[in-house]
C-alpha cells in the first residue's frame, strides 16, 4: 500500500508530499489542472521511461519517492526482494527515483541502486496502473494465465506442474548433450587412454628429474670432478705430510702437554675431535673416490630418460604456479584425473539408459498433470468469462462478451484444434488469452485492440472485482475509467470501485460526481499562479470543501444552490466518512 508520495520539481509540481490511507482515494479537478501530472509522477516511480522534459523549468532534477507498506502475503514481491538481498524494514519499502537535465538518473529501493527494469519488475508486484496509456499487466498475455489460475485456485497446481516440466526439460537437455557428444566421447576416451598408457610406460617418480639432472652433470664433467676429488684426497690423507697425519701428531703432542698442565685438557679435547672428524672425512672421501666411474653409456641413458620426462611434462604436465616448470607430480595428477574421466565417460551408456527411463516417466507425469490442469482451466475460464461479462454489462458495456480463451500449445491462432500429440509448455498444454467483443455482432478480439482507455479500465475493474480476494497486488490506479459513461453506469462503476476499495487501496481520477461521492479520501488537484510561476497543488478536502467540489462537478458552479442540494443528496446516499489524510507542500 502506498503510504506516502513525495514529488519534487516534476512538471508543474514544485514540492508536494501526500500521505494516504487504504480504501478508495478519488482525485478530481478542472480539466488541465494537472491530474495527469500526478499519474505521470507515479508512473515515473513505477518504472516508466523518463524524459528530462518532465523537470520543472529552472530546476536541475526531478525526484519522486514513496513509502510503501508491504503485505507479507505478497510472495512475488518477497521472492524478488530476497533474490536481490533487499530487506524490508518495519514492514516498509522506501523507493526513490530522480532524473537530471543531462538525462541521467538514479533509482534506489532501500538505498540499493537498481536499473529501471528492476524497478518496473518490483513495482509490478505492488501496483497496477490503468489508463489510456498504461495497461501493462492487463495487456501482457503472460499475465492472463496467472489471472485465470488465481481465479480457479490453480496457482499451486500450476507451480508444481512448472517444477515437473522444468525437470523434464533438464533431463531431455542432458540426453541431447549425451547423444550429441557420443563421437566426441569415444575420441576423448581414446586420447585419455593413450596418455595414461604413455605415462604408465614411463613410470615417472616424484623428484626423478632433479636427481637425473644432478647425475648428468657429474657424468658429463667426470675428469674435472675426479681431479678435484684426488686433489682433496691428497691433502687430506694421501700426501705426506697430510692433514690427517699432521692432526695425529698434534693430538699426540698436546696429549703429553695436557698431562703436565691440566689447563690444556680442553684444547686437547678439541684437537682430538678435529682429528676424528678428519679421519671420518678421509673414509667418506676415499669411499666416494673408489666409487667414481667414467661411464659414457650411463650418461646416454640419463639424457634419454630426461628427454622422455621433459616430453611427457610438456604434453601432460602443468606447473604448480606461473613461472615454474612442470614436474613429475603434475604428470601423476594428470594420469589420475584422466583415469577418473575415462571411468565417467565409460559409464555414459549406462547413464543414458537411466536417463531414457527417467524421461519416459516424467513425460507420463507431465501429460497427466497437463490434462488435469486443462480440465480445471476450462471450467474456470467458463466461470470467469460469465462473471466478468456480467459485471461489464453493469459498467456500461451491455453488449460486451468476455472470454478467457484457451488455445492448445502448437495450434496456430484461427485454426481448428488438431488431433496430434499433446504439446506442453512450462505452465501447461494451452495458452491463455483474454478476449473481448465490446459490441454486438463483433468477434472476440484480444484486449489490445480495444481503442478506448475507459473500456480497458472497466475491463480491469471487472477483473479486479472478480479476483479481489486472491490478487496480491495491493494498490490500483484508474485513470479515465469514466470515459464515455454517465448516469446509472457511472453509479455502477463507483459501486465496484468502492467494493474493491474494501480490500485494496484504490486511486481513481474522475470527472464524474457519482463516482467521486464514493471516496474514502477525496483530493482536489488545482493549478495556481504564485510569484509569476504556475504550480499544481493537491489538497485533501474537508466536508464542506467536498460538498462544493461535488457541486462543481455536477453543475460547474460550486456555489449554486441546486448543485449543492444535489451534492448533499449524493453524499448522503453514497458517501462515507472521510479518511484522515495528511498533505504538505504544493
Amino acid at each position: 500500500m502506498l503510504e506516502e508520495l513525495s514529488v519534487r520539481n516534476y512538471a508543474l509540481i514544485e514540492n508536494l508530499t501526500l500521505s494516504f490511507e487504504n480504501g478508495l482515494n478519488i482525485l478530481t479537478g478542472e480539466t488541465g489542472a494537472g491530474k495527469s501530472i500526478i499519474v505521470g509522477s507515479l508512473s515515473f516511480l513505477l518504472g516508466a521511461k523518463a524524459d528530462p522534459e518532465v523537470i520543472r523549468t529552472g530546476s536541475e532534477e526531478a525526484a519522486v519517492s514513496a513509502v510503501i507498506s508491504v503485505d507479507e502475503k505478497n510472495q512475488d514481491l518477497l521472492t524478488w526482494l530476497k533474490e536481490r538481498e533487499i530487506e524490508i524494514e518495519d514492514g516498509k519499502l522506501i523507493v526513490r527515483r530522480n532524473i537530471k537535465t543531462s538525462g541521467r538518473g538514479s533509482i534506489f529501493i532501500q538505498n540499493v541502486p537498481l536499473t529501471r527494469t528492476d524497478l518496473a519488475d518490483c513495482m509490478a508486484c505492488l501496483f497496477d496502473l490503468h489508463g489510456q496509456h498504461a495497461h501493462e499487466s492487463l495487456l501482457r498475455k503472460e499475465t492472463h494465465r496467472r489471472y485465470l489460475d488465481r481465479f480457479a485456485g490453480l496457482e499451486e497446481e500450476a507451480a508444481e506442474f512448472n517444477r515437473v516440466f522444468l525437470e523434464l526439460a533438464d533431463s531431455k537437455k542432458a540426453m541431447e548433450t549425451s547423444l550429441h557428444h557420443e563421437r566426441d566421447r569415444e575420441a576423448r576416451i581414446e586420447i585419455l587412454q593413450y596418455a595414461v598408457d604413455e605415462i604408465n610406460r614411463a613410470d615417472p617418480q616424484k623428484g626423478e628429474s632433479r636427481e637425473l639432472e644432478a647425475e648428468a652433470v657429474r657424468l658429463s664433467d667426470f675428469e674435472k670432478l675426479a681431479g678435484q676429488v684426488n686433489g682433496a684426497a691428497a691433502s687430506l690423507f694421501d700426501a705426506e705430510p697430510s692433514v690427517l697425519s699432521l692432526a695425529r701428531r698434534a693430538r699426540s703432542a698436546l696429549e703429553g702437554a695436557a698431562a703436565i698442565d691440566g689447563e690444556l685438557t680442553a684444547l686437547h679435547k678439541r684437537l682430538e675431535d678435529l682429528y676424528y672428524e678428519a679421519e671420518d672425512l678421509s673414509e667418506e672421501l676415499r669411499s666416494y673416490r673408489n666409487g667414481l666411474r667414467d661411464d659414457p653409456g650411463r650418461l646416454e641413458e640419463v639424457e634419454e630418460r630426461l628427454a622422455l620426462l621433459y616430453r611427457l611434462k610438456k604434453k601432460y604436465g602443468s606447473p604448480a604456479s606461473p613461472g615454474e616448470s612442470a614436474d613429475e607430480e603434475s604428470l601423476l595428477r594428470y594420469r589420475e584425473e584422466a583415469e577418473k574421466e575415462i571411468e565417467t565417460l565409460s559409464r555414459a551408456e549406462e547413464n543414458r539408459e537411466k536417463l531414457k527411463a527417467e524421461i519416459s516417466s516424467r513425460e507420463r507425469d507431465v501429460a497427466l498433470r497437463a490434462a488435469s490442469l486443462s480440465g480445471k482451466r476450462k471450467a474456470g475460464a467458463l466461470k470467469l468469462g460469465e462473471k466478468i461479462t456480467g459485471i461489464l454489462m453493469s459498467l456500461g458495456m451491455p453488449q460486451a462478451r468476455f472470454s478467457a480463451g484457451l488455445r492448445p500449445k502448437g495450434q496456430v491462432p484461427g485454426q481448428a484444434p488438431g488431433s496430434g500429440n499433446l504439446t506442453c509448455g512450462p505452465w501447461g498444454a494451452e495458452d491463455v488469452e483474454f478476449l473481448i467483443s465490446a459490441n454486438a455482432g463483433e468477434p472476440l478480439k484480444d484486449l489490445s485492440r480495444i481503442a478506448s482507455g475507459g473500456e480497458l479500465s472497466r475491463v480491469m475493474l471487472a477483473i479486479k472485482t472478480v479476483l479481489a480476494d486472491a490478487d496480491t497486488i495491493e494498490t490500483l490506479v484508474f485513470d479515465e475509467i469514466d470515459t464515455g459513461i454517465g448516469g446509472e453506469v457511472a453509479l455502477s462503476v463507483g459501486e465496484y470501485l468502492a467494493k474493491i476499495g474494501k480490500l485494496k487501496q484504490i486511486f481513481c481520477i474522475t470527472h464524474l460526481a457519482s463516482i467521486a461521492v464514493r471516496a474514502d479520501n477525496h483530493l482536489r488537484v488545482e493549478k495556481k499562479t504564485l510569484a509569476g510561476r504556475t504550480i499544481t497543488t493537491v489538497s485533501v478536502l474537508n466536508t464542506q470543501e467536498r460538498r462544493e467540489e461535488i457541486a462543481r462537478m455536477l453543475a460547474g458552479d460550486s456555489a449554486a444552490h441546486a448543485a449543492l442540494a444535489h451534492a448533499d443528496e449524493l453524499l448522503a446516499k453514497y458517501g462515507k466518512p472521510k479518511a484522515v489524510s495528511k498533505l504538505t507542500g504544493a
